[in-house]
């Protein structure tokens, strides 16, 4: 953390109220409490828990992309069960069909009266945490279902609107090794989650660990520590949390930097990126900075919270091009290099004498 840009990023004409101090102290608690018991199942992947529990309060969701066997659909379903939510995992395969997620009417018959009607038989996406497991397996149609229940926390099923349990949040997992009889997410519907979240191999020691309690007889059980309702509350907190004006302004500079068609977008981007992100990235940043804020005790954004998020942000909602592949640009090499070129309290023309020094060194 820089003490610095916190010190010059908390806005000093909102101070913050008792309740609010409070409210964050005891999320800051629960939180702590929420990776101890994660960790008696979950071995490692903090920052992987760290940004879905920002999701959580952020109100977002999340793609979650590994290779098969590190614990993804255990990790969301043990985190549900911290904080007292119910949870449904959905297996997406080629002939899944919309009516497989949403549910479907149905004709049924009151036997005693003979009187025929339709009833609504929800389908599995009516929980709190949903994990669609490999999304990319299945045809548009099906994955386009989600889209309405994910912006719009409600299904629609012929003339009939349902409304979804609250908290909402959707868990998409991707297998990045197999490619063949995939559809991968188009642009505009990656753009509808707030994080891609890399799941890596665990390191050794981690994995011996997992070696060792998996192969022994018992199950463990984990508390919960919040309940649903406390979740929602926390997400009203989250974005009461202040953000001073040069706060906003670093994401947004962050953003627009992605975009190779702005004029003072950087060289390198104009050269390695075909599309950039768009405003729902500047939201994401700055919400979810906010959580991660509250999550670390404080009760203001600073601009080290945005910078810590840019690459689970930009990450899905930046496309590179020949060019990047060429040269072995990922998008996370981009990103890191915006973050290198994007600084915060920064003018345009500071960063422009800054590289200048740097070019003539």
């Amino acid at each position: 953390m820089n003490d610095e840009c916190a010190s010059q990023s908390a806005p000093a004409a909102v101070p913050a109220g008792a309740a609010e101090l409070e409210a964050v102290e005891r999320l800051k608690e629960g939180y702590e409490r929420i990776r101890r018991e994660m960790g008696r199942v979950i071995v490692g992947q903090d920052e992987v828990l760290d940004q879905l529990l920002v999701a959580i309060l952020s109100n977002g969701h999340v793609i979650l992309e590994g290779v098969p066997g590190l614990a993804k659909t255990l990790m969301i379903s043990t985190a549900a069960r911290c904080l007292a939510l119910s949870f449904n995992r959905i297996q997406f395969t080629p002939d899944l069909m919309p009516s497989d997620i949403t549910g479907t009417d149905v004709i049924q018959e009151d036997k005693a009266s003979g009187h025929r009607e339709l009833k609504f038989i929800a389908g599995p996406i009516f929980a709190h945490v949903i994990l669609a497991d490999e999304i990319n397996r299945t045809p548009p149609k099906t994955q386009a279902a989600l889209l309405e229940a994910m912006q719009e926390r409600q299904v629609t099923v012929g003339t009939e609107r349902h409304e979804l349990a609250q908290p909402f949040f959707v868990l998409a997992t991707q297998n990045p090794i197999e490619q063949e009889g995939t559809y991968p997410l188009p642009e505009a519907q990656q753009d509808r989650f707030m994080f891609k979240v890399f799941v890596n191999y665990p390191s050794y020691e981690q994995e011996y660990q997992i070696a060792e309690r998996t192969t022994v007889a018992g199950e463990v059980s984990v508390e919960k520590v919040f309940t649903g309702n406390e979740i929602i509350g926390f997400q009203q907190l989250v974005r009461r949390i202040p953000a001073a004006t040069d706060v906003i302004r670093h994401a947004l500079d962050l953003v627009r930097a992605t975009r190779p068609n702005e004029d003072d977008a950087p060289e390198f981007v104009k050269k390695m990126l075909t599309w950039g992100a768009g405003p729902r990235a500047v939201q994401s940043l700055i919400l979810g900075g906010k959580a991660l804020a509250a999550l670390r005790g404080r009760v203001h954004l600073s601009a080290d919270d945005v910078r810590d998020l840019a690459r689970p942000v930009l990450r899905h909602r930046i496309v590179t091009n020949y060019s990047a592949e060429a040269e072995g640009y990922t998008p996370d090499r981009v990103i890191e290099e915006l973050l290198d070129v994007i600084r915060p309290n920064e003018t345009e023309l500071e960063r422009h004498e800054r590289f200048g020094k740097l070019l003539s060194s």
